[in-house]
């Protein structure tokens, strides 16, 4: 595939003002045209921190975030092991790209677990809307990643949520943000249960600060959210401690989508080390060729590297269960 091919929408299903719902064939072939397309300006987006909106209404409009919205509320509900290799296909284009919806799929999935009927009902809708879930879970100068300061209070018939989140990969280009916050109890303020309060972007008292200045990936746009007494309805908050109860795959999921995208860099990575090795390098002198790629120190590096890598997306394949996640 050429860089910089595009995709035609008139063999896919669309209702009303929809995205497209894709099969897993569609939603293989899509990715890999668009990581055609997203790997001619990566590594200029990377180097000058140029923030890949556009490419992210791309990546939305082809129906791809919303693949693993459930049959029974209008989705694809395709399986664990396409979702990866969408990922990864995705993730050898950009990186970034890739890791910035990474929560999306995470938060449609504890939906799955913990939503409402209405809650899903709602959410799904939303998804399959084109609007797209970020996140602000982790925050910054806690003891560890689970020690979360971010509350939920009593007011009125409501809740207001205050706290700073760090690592908000995908807030900045979200429509709803789930925020990770304790539910205050009155026998124990600022220490209840975890819950997920959903809020939109554009609410009053959140705001998304793009100060993301990281090393690699640096078109994240994973800063910093501000929430200060940002209200939020009971309708929009789902218990996130329940999901941990019983046995569960909710984490497993995360991390799989976690190693597709580090195959899907470790499989450009080489591809660009080739064709630099193939066009600019030059050979070692002792080693008797005209081209670099010709040297056989050159030639065996390449092989144990290729090894490697159909290794890491063989597991990859494996990894992803072949049942409906729970």
């Amino acid at each position: 595939m050429s860089a910089g091919t595009t995709w035609s929408t008139t063999e896919l299903e669309t209702v009303g003002s929809r995205v497209p719902v894709l099969t897993a064939a569609q939603a293989v072939r899509i990715a890999g045209l668009l990581a055609d397309a997203l790997s001619v300006e990566a590594a200029h987006r990377d180097a000058h921190r140029v923030l890949p909106a556009t490419e992210l209404e791309s990546l939305t409009a082809s129906g791809l975030l919303a693949i693993t919205v459930p049959a029974e509320h209008g989705g694809a509900d395709l399986p664990a092991e396409t979702v990866a290799e969408v990922f990864r296909l995705i993730a050898s284009g950009d990186p970034s790209v890739a890791q910035i919806p990474h929560s999306h799929f995470v938060y449609v999935n504890a939906l799955r677990h913990q939503g409402t009927t209405a809650q899903q009902e709602f959410f799904f809708g939303e998804v399959l809307a084109g609007k797209r879930f970020g996140n602000a879970q982790s925050e910054v100068g806690t003891r560890h990643v689970r020690d979360i300061r971010t509350t939920l209070t009593p007011s009125g018939a409501g809740w207001l949520l205050n706290g700073t989140k760090g690592y908000s990969t995908g807030a900045l280009f979200a429509d709803w943000i789930p925020v990770l916050a304790h539910l205050d109890t009155e026998s124990d303020p600022g220490q209840g249960p975890l819950h997920v309060a959903w809020v939109e972007r554009t609410a009053p008292g959140v705001t998304v600060v793009d100060d993301w200045d990281g090393l690699g990936q640096r078109t994240t746009a994973s800063g910093t959210v501000v929430l200060q007494d940002v209200a939020v309805q009971a309708a929009r908050i789902t218990p996130y401690h329940l999901t941990f109860e019983g046995p569960q795959t909710y984490g497993a999921f995360a991390q799989l989508l976690h190693a597709a995208i580090d195959a899907g860099i470790a499989r450009a990575a080489l591809a660009e080390a080739a064709a630099f090795v193939s066009t600019k390098s030059r050979p070692y002198p002792d080693a008797g060729v005209e081209r670099a790629i010709d040297d056989p120190l050159v030639v065996h590096a390449f092989g144990e590297m290729e090894l490697q890598v159909r290794a890491a997306e063989a597991l990859l394949v494996e990894a992803g269960p072949r049942r409906r996640r729970r």
